[in-house]
């Protein structure tokens, strides 16, 4: 059995952990909005995922993933 927990364990360890929003990267993902750049973009600037991005704007009323 503590073979079984230790591979459960190992599991976990590939979990990224959750990461606060500052007052700052808020502010970034307002402008963003408004500029109206592609998610695919304001996620490799930022380092987040889009789902962490839709969510967060979602959260805060912003509309996200206009089409050009």
């Amino acid at each position: 059995m503590a073979y079984n927990r230790r591979r459960a364990t190992k599991k976990m360890d590939g979990r990224r952990k959750r990461r606060d929003w500052t007052k700052q990267q808020v502010q970034e993902l307002r402008a963003h909005s408004r500029a109206r750049t592609p998610v695919a973009r304001i996620s490799r600037l930022m380092k987040r995922t889009t789902g962490a991005l839709r969510q967060k704007a979602f959260a805060l009323g912003l509309s996200l993933g206009h089409r050009h």
